[in-house]
């Protein structure tokens, strides 16, 4: 067993205990969509929850010194970072003039730019970053239309129809 690794799981456990008792403080009546205010921190909850278990199983059964090296360089990679870290800025920037759903699909193309950078991989030319656009309109349409329309949680948008 490895101790530290266990205290890590053991940790995120009491964090998922203590998120789990502040949602029951939330209270609960359906509201749009039969969905009331406690249900997404009981997600998050349960889902921390699952993610201290199978960190605790792991560290019980050795814990992570027999996995395969991660891919990647041995140190950091500043010109990476400086992708990633532009991408996470221009989203703040811009999210009130682009919308939700064009800032989100930005970050996305910028970090995973970065995330390729950092694996010593070429960033790709404009055809990839078209494809990348592509994914993160994807991702970013469906979770804004998850939370405007099924949650009536407000996030900017481009249009005022609450589709863009």
């Amino acid at each position: 067993m490895n101790r530290p690794q266990a205290a890590v799981g053991a940790g995120v456990l009491l964090v998922a205990a203590v998120l789990g008792l502040g949602a029951l403080d939330i209270p609960g009546e359906a509201g749009y969509q039969g969905v009331g205010p406690n249900f997404l921190p009981w997600v998050v909850a349960a889902a921390l929850a699952l993610c201290g278990l199978l960190l605790l199983v792991q560290a019980l059964r050795g814990g992570f010194e027999a996995m395969t090296p991660p891919s990647g360089a041995a140190r950091g990679d500043w010109r990476a970072l400086a992708w990633v870290g532009v991408g996470v800025l221009a989203n703040a920037a811009l999210i009130t003039t682009l919308g939700f759903i064009l800032s989100c699909t930005l970050c996305f193309v910028l970090a995973v730019r970065g995330l390729r950078l950092s694996e010593g991989r070429a960033g790709g030319g404009p055809g990839r970053a078209l494809l990348d656009a592509g994914t993160g309109f994807l991702i970013a349409a469906p979770a804004f239309w998850l939370f405007t329309k099924v949650l009536a949680i407000n996030l900017p948008g481009l249009t005022g129809t609450g589709w863009l």
